[in-house]
């Protein structure tokens, strides 16, 4: 007989939910369940439609889908302040409240749940605010910083614990991937900032601050990391951090980028993004307008990724920080997966564009 699995993909609208949408929908003996407020309006995918932070709201969502006997949560609440929403206690309460939500939404309506995947993110190991030893691992003492992880992690330990069902916690880092309104998508931002540069007839300079070494996280293999932990019983009730396995600096993968817009890499000019872009509105419409692109508004495209974008630049910073987190504990696992970061990022321009 075969083994019936229904994914619930919460967020599904994001960079890590659009990328696992296209891997599961694509995988056998999977059915998809999309939770957003948008919708997908992906084919061959389930549509539901609900606000996490409406609890009436999701239940019901949940009772007109079918039972669901996996979930991966990549839902995120960030206030427009990005960089101060992070030490903010009420973006944590809600990012809490949300999950709890869901959590109490699928005891009714998943009696069959079997494995929940819950995404984290470098800011687990303070790597957003401060240097940290190289390369950051799973098996160091919980951070006595604030972040809502340690919220929803005492949820899903507890509920995991009493539903008598399996979990996987995953840690990426700067994620690679697709999506409209992200607050935090460097692909879209480099790709708009590209875009306007060449609009008014500049070379692609590098707007950021000093070099550091730093990882990523290409979306495609968060979602294959998310599918080896459900499947693998080995591998869960465990945390682990998902990197695509090699470093980069920003400056030296410049040229590679600047080439892919056809443009000429230039000096490097320290910019504020998230101060000049804004003022650029109109350029993006005339763009938006010849090339018939979805999102003519450079506001609604990008939301707060200029200011993630200065971060992951290191612009303003008194002294870079090298940002890594270690991958091996999932490859000793048993999860072989790797991407080649600037072919990640090449990959994403063109899939956004």
């Amino acid at each position: 007989m075969p083994d019936p699995r229904t994914l619930l993909v919460v967020g599904a609208t994001g960079i890590v939910g659009r990328a696992a949408i296209d891997h599961f929908a694509g995988s056998p003996g999977w059915e998809v369940v999309a939770l957003s407020r948008r919708g997908t309006g992906r084919p061959g995918v389930i549509d539901l439609r609900a606000d996490l932070t409406d609890a009436e709201g999701l239940d019901t969502a949940l009772a007109r889908g079918p039972a669901v006997t996996h979930v991966l949560y990549a839902a995120l609440y960030e206030q427009r302040d990005l960089v101060a929403g992070w030490r903010d206690d009420g973006q944590m309460r809600v990012n809490d409240a949300m999950f709890a939500n869901l959590l109490d939404a699928l005891g009714r309506h998943a009696p069959g749940l079997r494995h929940l995947t819950l995404m984290q993110g470098a800011k687990a190991y303070g790597l957003h605010d401060v240097q940290v030893p190289v390369p950051a691992k799973e098996r160091w003492p919980r951070g006595a910083h604030k972040v809502f992880y340690w919220l929803q992690e005492d949820r899903l330990r507890e509920r995991a614990a009493a539903g008598g069902w399996h979990f996987s916690i995953l840690r990426p880092q700067l994620i690679l991937g697709a999506a409209v309104g992200s607050p935090m998508n460097v692909i879209g931002a480099i790709g708009a900032y590209a875009a306007i540069q060449r609009e008014l007839g500049e070379p692609l300079r590098f707007p950021g601050g000093g070099r550091y070494v730093h990882a990523a996280s290409d979306a495609r293999l968060i979602a294959r990391a998310a599918e080896f932990c459900a499947m693998r019983p080995a591998a869960q009730d465990a945390t682990y951090n998902v990197i695509n396995g090699d470093t980069m600096v920003w400056q030296d993968l410049w040229p590679a980028i600047a080439r892919h817009f056809g443009m000429e890499a230039g000096e490097p000019r320290p910019m504020r993004l998230a101060a000049e872009m804004p003022a650029h509105e109109a350029n993006w419409a005339r763009i938006a307008a010849r090339h018939g692109l979805r999102t003519p508004s450079l506001e609604a495209f990008l939301g707060s990724s200029w200011q993630f974008t200065d971060r992951t630049f290191g612009f303003g910073l008194d002294a870079p920080l090298d940002r890594l987190e270690s991958p091996i504990a999932l490859w000793k696992a048993g999860f072989t997966g790797c991407e080649d970061t600037e072919d990640a990022i090449l990959h994403w321009l063109a899939r956004m564009q």
